[in-house]
């Protein structure tokens, strides 16, 4: 049976389980979990981790811990009993971890790995506290440790600051706001400004010294140099090497390494050195021989120095090796080290060894305690501390040091009969009194123990010797009196032994006869002589002779004579026992010399502070020693004397002294009777303050006044003590007289002299240290009032003096921290008059910093919650007197401009951060009662309104971002608490006042504007934060937003009529809340919008201004991220449903769904735009939302924004032409006018005209750029027009030369011809824009298929790619997923003139060929029936698809979405006729190129003749004389007949063509390839005899006729018919081969060009791109036969040996027709048309009889070839009226028979594709070509996208009439149209399709003539030609330019 736990409530999982049992929960190991009910070893409960789910698991896989359990019940709350830092370190730790994995996600290496090290740092500490065995200072230490990790891990992963007392993180609910201000606080300035440290010490280690030659002991000396002094600064770390330069005790550390301790700040500075001196220990002369002297000296031997500012950037120098120099003399030693620093260099120079010394050397900064602990390793193995020289800044109580240095300065010395100086060794000794000599009391230095006696070092031949050596004398205190030094001097021989020879001695006494020490300072001490084996063990025999040569003067001048030896040392004493004052000795032995007392005290203040704080106590005692004995006559002394002392504590060196004092006057002071004589002696002062002129000295005694009270209150309880009491009235009366004196001298107010005032403020600085003292003797209540008084005695005019007046306040300031005002009822008594100098002081804003300290204080003692009657009587005080004024400062402080100075910016914030705190502090302790008290404590509504105002405005100001920094999440979410808190009391004070007659818009605007920016705070936004993080947010606040909403929807409910004041005002802030995604929010707040609507509908009628405001406010809020698709379907059912039973009903769905259409394309452009990269999905969105814009709303300002965005997207991705058109857009708004504009976007303020200047220069830069140069042509017209009516010919000259510079890039610079590709979006995943339509996508340069493909699936990762190129069905449009669907298309240009025209340049028509696309075609093979296996052709059809645009390409977008689609299906007869007329374009194209040398290489012409050649004979054309020509087809397909005769036609054509260019070819072939020539004119007759062409020409031979600008020119008509000796055939068809190279698409049955590129129809987007079996088309290798011409077609043969003057006309040879008779060729990369002879004349032509072999009769239109032997002519079609040259100028429409279309009803003919001719020097890399000239047959089938066959235009039919010529039959009327030239970028409408406007700018004028095409050089052709007259023959015709890559 389950029952409920009692005591097992939390744990900890130490095992996973699974839950695989009945309701069992899974749970991971380190979950924690809180148990519910246990039963039979299984407990039941939930994870904390996810409460939600409840389940059971077994009590053994969890630990349980100790809890306390809150809310016992059903919603029982429980919180582990663990220490809350280790509480801390596990939710922490858990919040790490995930963000931890992300770091490592992000490629945050660095972070990565500090962020492990610290997060196992704190686990093995966490180790450490769980086990509990840690000492409470360690404890204490290790949670400092934890707590500045985890602050380190918060603040790099951007986490909040933790409030932290004591290391334990505290609940702001337990604390007053003021309180958790000032702990945020601490820890935000912690962490950004590291405290200075005032301490630093430098770590020296000695390494080596590195010498070439030593094999001598030394001696190194370590000391720090100030050489601005030229002092010494430090003792001397002493170190002794051996002969290897090693330290000569390795295993002891403490002597190689040394610290340098209590270096102050100032020292730290460029002119402080590390000095080094090296002393050698060995013979006098380093070269001596071994042998030569025994005895051992100490010689010089080196120098190092360096700058300590090396060491200050912070850094450890490891292996330091240091220089060391030498003197060049040896009487220069004692200053080597100042040479070298100041670097004079003839003093010195390297030492001949080159030595170098191996240190290591750092900086540590702060308190040596600390420094103990954090480098414990250091001084674990041992390290020797170098001392300053003397006492440090601070001399600390206890410190207990006797130390007298010695410097061995200088001797001077005779000569002793010598012929050369001495060599002087000095020797010293300490004496003590009995003459014994005192052991170990030298010190050399740290890091050596201390010695008996010294040996100075010793200069070579020198009776004037500089040592310079620096001693320290460690003489305990009761060895110092009697003792004395002695100096012995001695000559060291470097003869014979090397003996040491006395020669005289000297000696100092340490202290004076009447107990004074040596003085500090240079002492010449007399040089006694002596014998070599003088005795001065015996003391006494010296000690009665004069020491110094200073006392000899004073005492015995015979002497002088004898003295002439000197020798000088300099002693400093650092003692705190022994002084050198006797001053001081005389004061403290003033009972044997009494009358010297008024001296001594006088005295007194002369005698250093050092002396006298050494000897503190005893000069206590001795003062109130004085005082007793006589206090009348030395009562004012003594007190002079005792605020000397007190003062001189106050000094920083002496501050520590305090405590001391503190300890005296509690332990040791006796003074029963001394507070008598201090009050009256201190009332005396007092009263005496008003009228003395001079107040230093009474300001000096009020300074001391907390000292002289603490006397005077410990005199008072010793005399109570002794007598029990007595006297207690009258010491409270002097108390009270002393304190009415201090209260008058207060309130006296300073006339002209500030001395009075600045006397008020010493007294009130230290007043207040007073109050404790006095309640020491009297009771709270009593000094209460006694302060109250007091400082309420204080002057009120607070403009007297501004210094007084802040003291003041520092004075109340110290008041609110003293423990007076910690009591409720001393408080009580106080807080009045600490408010009323408050109040003062903040209505003039005047000390903010310290009025914001005093309110932190005053409200940090009033708890939270605290219920006590006095607190609550408290904030009745304090709302009365301070609120008002609260709000008015936060108001003006947070209204100024910030300061620029980071210090005071810092300042400024934190005194608006304590206002803020201290505001939030009372608002939180008001009750109902306290809210209600206030409301009626305003009189009228204006004070209530004005109230209400300023706080609501307040609260604006509070939850601004910058009003606490971003980090101070815990402080953000109490404030916002409160603000909820007190709006929901004052609403209710807005309902009641301002509603109805009294409404008032401003209060209420106010209201609604707080509670909106309350509801977007960030720190409120819940969804943003860890899990764990918004649980404890919800369990303490809940969710302040959700409430918040509620009461703006009651309050909004409240309104009445009145909400017509805020709309539209309040839609976009509203909506802005709507849009957080909060359900709950959500559905409180959306339905406002309905009520809005409502009342709007009421007021005009509609809602117009709801629907304005919500569509301008969606775009910004939505580009901000805001919103999601959630909130479009939750508004949309919201408000739908609320509408129902409206009688507005229909326009508010209106509203509702163009609302719903702009949110879906507004998620989807935000979606969009967070891509990192610009891709097609991008600009796709925005141009579908700016065409919303347009089109739905409307929105002229969105709309160019859109633009403009567009544009700044096309710049950024490079597409220049988009971008060009799109900024055409904007241009198109704008009017060649003067009307000013505003500054708009990044447009300055200027007129329509300017504007749309600029507009038109950055539109032709980018079509520049794009290479889109035609249209940069017709807008430099445009804009040259505007400069001409403006006579502006300096621009318009610059933009005719920008035009001019446009023609000649156009002629001279290589453009690419892109590739198109249809793209099919299906599937419900994609964005809406792109959902279940179709595209047709201008692909990049140089992009084919495959690169296509993979950018479109790389731009959608999550896309399927589809493998074939059929419509999808209904399915894969609703599936939840992302098809994509992907072939490429052929562009049908709209019109054909340029393309048509004869001698354009191809640089000119490959514009054409791709730009203002509407249509694109795409062509999929298949086979209709049974498949012939022998012969595909047979039942292999093409489905034709035509795809129609919504805009043409290019344009504002590489994409357009396709409006309309129609497909068509071509017979087998049809396609292979298409087939045949590609593959002869292609031919004469390259005959053509071939000819006028476009062609660098002849091998393109080489493989294309082969492979039409080879094939032939393999097959080839021979397939379809089978499919087709054969009787059974004939038979069943008698509709046919035309269309058979065209084919065959066309084979006939294409004989023609291979015989001429047979003869080009052998003209240009390389001698290498004749043999190949050879097998193809061989393979030729074989060709020919398969047509059934029985003779041709036995020589081929290149015609002398050439193809003036590419291919044969022959026409065609609409019945098979003979050649027309007038004129030519035009060929509407293209050659069988040239599509696949142009489009890259066949099957894969069309041989190795399926292998090169990819048929889409076959597998669109597989991977290997296989072809599909069922889309293959592909002729048989095998089946030669053909049916033989007829006898009728022999003819032929016989012509084929004429010359070229006899041979007919033909398609090789063809006559010139007259211009006005010539029909444009139907093909697009070559316009130019082949010539015929010139030499033939037109007679001659027109008679010729005999039929072109080009024309093969069929049915009954053979009869009407010929006429009498005679060929008419067919009419002159009309000229187009056109001023350029006739011969150029024909119509654009081509005959396209109905009997020929492959189109069933009256559907239109094809347009040709614009993408056919190669660059020659490309063609043979292209692997399509390839396939076509080496795969035999397949060079014939049909591609599965084929080229287009004739014209895009209605062709009449008519019926056909016998007697027409043989070049059109004479029953048919050609009927053509005539056409302009289209402009660069027209779009022109379609019957097909809606029309869509051309761009205003680029629109060409109705009437205007249609602009010229580029001026062509060649002169007008003539005519016509009349009469049979002979043409004349025109000029020579220029050579077409070479092709070019971009052609391709």
């Amino acid at each position: 049976m389950w029952i409920p736990t009692e005591h097992e409530k939390y744990g900890v999982v130490i095992a996973s389980f699974r839950g695989t049992v009945p309701y069992g929960l899974s749970l991971e190991i380190g979950d924690t979990v809180q148990i519910l009910e246990k039963c039979d070893g299984w407990y039941r409960g939930f994870a904390l981790k996810n409460p939600n789910i409840k389940g059971i698991f077994p009590s053994s896989y969890v630990h349980l811990k100790n809890a306390c359990v809150k809310n016992k019940g059903q919603f029982e709350m429980v919180i582990p009993t663990e220490d809350s830092v280790i509480t801390e370190m596990t939710s922490t730790l858990r919040d790490w971890g995930t963000m931890w994995k992300q770091l490592y996600v992000r490629n945050e290496g660095d972070l990565f790995h500090r962020l492990w090290h610290i997060m196992n740092e704190i686990l093995d500490l966490r180790r450490q506290v769980l086990v509990g065995h840690l000492t409470h200072d360690r404890m204490k230490d290790v949670k400092r440790h934890i707590t500045a990790r985890l602050d380190w891990g918060n603040e790099q992963l951007g986490l909040d600051l933790v409030p932290r007392k004591e290391y334990a993180m505290v609940d702001p609910e337990d604390i007053s706001i003021t309180e958790l201000y000032r702990l945020m606080e601490h820890r935000h300035r912690k962490k950004d400004t590291p405290v200075q440290a005032s301490s630093h010490h430098l770590f020296v280690q000695m390494k080596s010294l590195m010498c070439s030659n030593l094999g001598e002991e030394l001696e190194v000396i370590f000391s720090l140099f100030d050489s601005k002094e030229n002092r010494p600064i430090s003792e001397r770390f002493f170190l002794r090497l051996n002969r290897n330069g090693l330290p000569k005790a390795p295993d002891k550390p403490e002597r190689q390494c040394s610290l340098f301790v209590d270096l102050g700040s100032s020292e730290l500075r460029r002119d402080i050195y590390i000095t080094v001196h090296i002393i050698r220990i060995g013979r006098m002369g380093a070269g001596e021989k071994k042998n030569a002297c025994s005895v051992q000296y100490r010689r010089p031997f080196g120098c190092a120095v360096l700058s300590i500012a090396d060491l200050l950037t912070g850094e450890t120098k490891d292996d330091l090796i240091l220089k060391v120099y030498m003197c060049n003399t040896e009487s220069e030693w004692y200053q080597i080290h100042e040479n070298i620093i100041k670097k004079l260099n003839a003093r010195y120079n390297l030492t001949g060894s080159n030595a170098g010394l191996a240190v290591s050397l750092q900086l540590l900064h702060g308190d040596i305690e600390q420094i103990r602990r954090e480098y414990s390793s250091v001084f674990s193995h041992g390290v020797s501390i170098t001392r300053k020289l003397g006492f440090s800044n601070i001399i600390m109580p206890g410190e207990m040091r006797n130390d007298l240095y010695i410097t061995i300065e200088r001797g001077e010395f005779e000569k002793g009969g010598k012929s050369v100086a001495r060599n002087v060794e000095v020797t010293m000794f300490i004496v003590e009194s009995s003459g014994q000599t005192l052991k170990d009391f030298i010190s050399f230095g740290s890091g050596e123990p201390p010695a008996s006696e010294y040996h100075s070092f010793v200069l070579y031949h020198n009776n004037s010797p500089r040592w310079s050596e620096l001693l320290k004398l460690p003489i305990p205190v009761d060895k110092f009196r009697g003792a004395h030094i002695r100096f012995e001097f001695r000559h060291c021989s470097t003869k014979e032994k090397g003996e040491k020879k006395l020669f005289g001695f000297s000696f100092v006494p340490l202290m004076q006869e009447d107990g004074r020490t040596l003085p500090d300072g240079t002492h010449e001490l007399i040089v006694h002589k002596c014998e070599e084996n003088t005795n001065l063990q015996d003391t006494t025999r010296y000690l009665k002779l004069p020491f110094s040569k200073g006392i000899l003067l004073g005492n015995n001048n015979q002497a002088m004579k004898a003295t002439k030896e000197s020798f000088w040392i300099t002693s400093f004493l650092c003692s705190t026992k022994l002084t050198q004052n006797g001053d001081m000795l005389d004061l403290l032995k003033w009972r044997t010399h009494p009358d010297k007392i008024t001296g001594c005290l006088s005295k007194l203040k002369e005698i250093d502070g050092s002396e006298i704080v050494k000897f503190l106590q005893d000069t206590l005692d001795t003062l109130f020693g004085i005082l007793d004995e006589n206090s009348q006559k030395y009562g004012s002394k003594v007190f002079d004397s005792l605020v000397h002392i007190i003062n001189l504590l106050q000094d920083s060196k002496f501050h520590h002294f305090k405590p001391v004092m503190d300890t005296y006057i509690e332990s040791h002071f006796a003074g029963a009777l001394a507070y008598r004589d201090l009050i009256k002696v201190l009332k005396w002062y007092v009263d005496r303050i008003t009228e003395a002129e001079r107040q230093e000295h009474i300001q000096e005694v009020l300074k001391a006044q907390e000292y002289i009270f603490k006397y005077i209150v410990q005199s008072r309880r010793l005399f109570s003590l002794a007598t029990g009491g007595q006297n207690e009235e009258e010491f409270r009366r002097c108390i009270q007289e002393l304190l009415m004196s201090v209260r008058f001298f207060l309130s006296q107010e300073s006339k002209g002299s500030g001395a009075l005032s600045q006397s008020q403020a010493v007294f009130l600085s230290s007043f207040p240290a007073v109050y404790s003292e006095l309640l020491k003797l009297f009771d709270v209540r009593e000094v209460a009032n006694l302060v109250q008084d007091t400082l309420g005695s204080l002057p009120t005019i607070v403009h007297v003096d501004d210094a007084l007046q802040a003291v003041k306040l520092q004075c109340i300031g110290k008041t609110v921290e003293s423990q007076l005002y910690t009591n409720p009822d001393s408080r009580y008594i106080l807080l009045p008059v600490v408010l009323h100098h408050l109040h003062m002081h903040l209505q003039e804003q005047k000390d903010l910093i310290m009025c914001a300290r005093i309110l932190s204080n005053v409200f940090c003692l009033i708890k939270k919650n605290s219920s006590e009657k006095s607190v609550l009587e408290e904030i009745d005080v304090i709302v009365a007197s301070l609120l008002d004024i609260l709000l008015r400062t936060i108001l003006e402080i947070t209204s100024r401009p910030q300061p620029s100075s980071s210090t005071m910016r810092l300042q400024f914030q934190d005194v608006t951060g304590e206002f803020v705190a201290c505001l939030l502090s009372l608002l939180r302790q008001m009750t109902d009662r306290h809210y209600q008290q206030l409301l009626d404590s305003f009189n009228t509504k204006e004070e209530l309104r004005d109230f209400l105002l300023q706080i609501f405005t307040v609260f604006r100001i509070l939850i601004r971002p910058e009003m606490f920094p971003k980090d101070w999440t815990v402080m953000r979410l109490v404030a916002n608490n409160v603000i909820i808190t007190t709006v929901l009391y004052l609403s209710d004070a807005l309902r009641k006042n301002f509603l109805n007659e009294n409404f008032d818009y401003k209060i209420w605007d106010s209201y609604f504007y707080l509670a909106v920016i309350f509801i977007n705070q960030l720190c409120l936004q819940l969804e943003m934060f860890t899990p764990s993080k918004k649980k404890k947010v919800l369990e303490k606040y809940g969710d302040m937003r959700v409430t918040m909403g509620c009461e703006i929807f009651s309050m909004w409910q409240n309104l009445g009529e009145h909400k017509l004041h805020f709309i539209p005002a309040l839609i976009g802030p509203f909506l802005e809340v709507t849009l957080i995604p909060q359900p709950d929010l959500r559905n409180v707040m959306i339905p406002i919008f309905h009520d809005m609507m409502d009342w709007e509908q009421r007021r005009s009628g509609n809602f117009k201004q709801v629907e304005a405001k919500l569509i301008d406010k969606l775009d910004s809020l939505m580009s901000e991220g805001k919103g999601d698709e959630t909130y479009r379907e939750l508004f949309n059912s919201i408000l739908l449903k609320k509408i129902e039973r409206e009688t507005w009903r229909e326009s508010g769905v209106s509203l509702i769904a163009t609302v719903t259409r702009l949110m879906e394309r507004l998620l989807d452009y935000r979606d969009c735009m967070k891509m990192g990269e610009v891709d097609g999905k991008k600009i796709g969105c925005t141009v579908s939302l700016l065409n919303f814009y347009k089109t739905e709303l409307n929105k002229e300002e969105m709309y160019i924004r859109y633009i403009h965005k567009l544009y700044d997207l096309h710049l950024k991705a490079q597409n220049f032409t988009e971008a060009a058109y799109t900024l055409l857009l904007y241009d198109e708004l704008l009017e060649w006018s003067d009307r000013p504009l505003r500054e708009f976007l990044t447009y300055p303020m200027q007129t329509e005209w300017q504007r749309k200047e600029h507009l038109h220069l950055a539109i032709i830069q980018n079509f520049d750029r794009g290479k889109c140069w035609e249209n940069g042509i017709i807008l430099c017209r445009k804009i040259a027009e505007q400069y001409e009516s403006y006579y502006d010919y300096r621009n318009l000259s610059k933009m005719r030369m920008m035009e001019a510079s446009l023609y000649d890039k156009i002629m001279d610079q290589q453009r690419l011809e892109p590739e198109f590709f249809r793209v099919g979006f299906y599937g419900k995943k994609f964005p809406f824009f792109l959902r279940n339509k179709e595209f047709v996508c201008r692909g990049h340069d140089y992009e084919r298929l495959e690169a296509f493909q993979q950018r479109m699936l790389n731009e959608f990762p999550h896309a399927i790619a589809m493998q074939h190129a059929n419509q999808p069905d209904e399915t894969i449009f609703q599936a939840e997923a992302q098809y994509l669907q992907i072939y490429a298309v052929t562009p049908i240009p709209d019109s054909q003139e340029v393309l048509q025209r004869e001698g354009v340049p191809d640089n000119i028509k490959s514009f054409y060929k791709v730009n203002h696309i509407w249509k694109f075609r795409y062509d999929r093979p298949f086979h209709k029936g049974t498949k012939d296996k022998e012969n595909e052709f047979k039942s292999l059809w093409v489905e034709r698809t035509s795809l129609y645009l919504v805009q043409s390409l290019p344009g504002i977008s590489r994409w357009f979405e396709v409006e309309k689609r129609e497909v068509v299906e071509m017979s087998p007869l049809e396609n292979a006729t298409e087939v045949l007329e590609n593959k002869n374009q292609q031919l004469k194209t390259l005959i053509s190129q071939c000819q006028t040398r476009q062609m660098q290489n002849i091998n393109p012409l080489t493989m294309c003749l082969n492979g039409v050649i080879d094939a032939a004979v393999n097959g080839g054309v021979s397939r379809y004389q089978e499919a087709f020509f054969v009787k059974e087809y004939i038979l069943s397909h008698p509709e046919d007949g035309e269309k058979i005769a065209r084919l065959r036609e066309l084979m006939l054509e294409q004989a023609q063509i291979l015989e001429f260019g047979l003869a080009v070819h052998e003209k240009f072939v390389p001698q290498d390839m004749r043999p190949l020539h050879k097998k193809l004119v061989d393979q030729f007759f074989v060709m020919k005899s398969s047509l059934g062409i029985q003779e041709f020409s036995a020589c081929i031979q290149a015609s002398p006729v050439h193809f003036p600008n590419g291919s044969p020119r022959v026409c065609r008509n609409s019945a098979p018919a003979s050649m027309s000796p007038d004129g030519t055939r035009v060929i509407p068809r293209r050659s069988p081969l040239s599509y696949p190279a142009v489009n890259r698409y066949s099957s894969s049955s069309l041989s190795s060009q399926a292998s090169a590129e990819p048929s889409p129809s076959t597998s669109s987007l597989s991977s290997t791109h296989s072809a599909s079996p069922n889309v293959t088309s592909s002729a048989p290798s095998s089946a030669r036969a053909s049916p033989l011409l007829s006898d009728k077609h022999k003819h032929s043969r016989e012509n084929s040996c004429l010359s070229p003057r006899e041979r007919p006309c033909s398609a090789i040879y063809p006559t010139p027709v007259e211009p006005s008779q010539r029909l444009l060729f139907n093909h697009i990369g070559d316009g130019a048309l082949p010539r015929s002879d010139p030499n033939l004349s037109a007679p001659e032509k027109a008679v010729n009889p005999t039929p072109s072999s080009w024309s093969l009769d069929s049915g009954k239109e053979a009869k009407n070839m010929s006429d009498g032997g005679k060929l008419i002519s067919p009419p002159v079609p009309p000229r187009p009226t056109q001023t350029a040259s006739p011969a150029r100028h024909t119509t654009s429409v081509s005959p396209s028979p109905a009997g020929r279309s492959p189109l069933k009803g009256s559907m239109q003919s094809f347009t040709p594709s614009p993408v056919e001719y190669h660059s020659p020097g490309l063609i043979s890399n292209s692997p399509v070509l390839s396939g076509s000239y080496s795969s035999g047959i397949s060079s014939l089938s049909r591609c599965s996208t084929s080229e287009t066959s004739g014209f895009e235009n209605q062709v009449n039919e008519q019926s056909v009439a016998p007697g027409s010529g043989s070049g059109h039959s004479g029953s048919e009327e050609l009927v053509r149209k005539e056409s302009k030239t289209p402009p660069p970028y027209s779009v022109y409408e379609r019957t097909l399709r809606r029309p869509v406007p051309l761009p205003h700018s680029l629109s060409i004028p109705v009437t205007a003539e249609p602009p010229a095409l580029p001026p062509k050089p060649l002169a007008a052709r003539s005519g016509h030609l009349e009469n049979g007259t002979r043409r004349t023959d025109p000029g020579p015709r220029p050579r077409p330019l070479p092709r070019k890559v971009s052609q391709l």
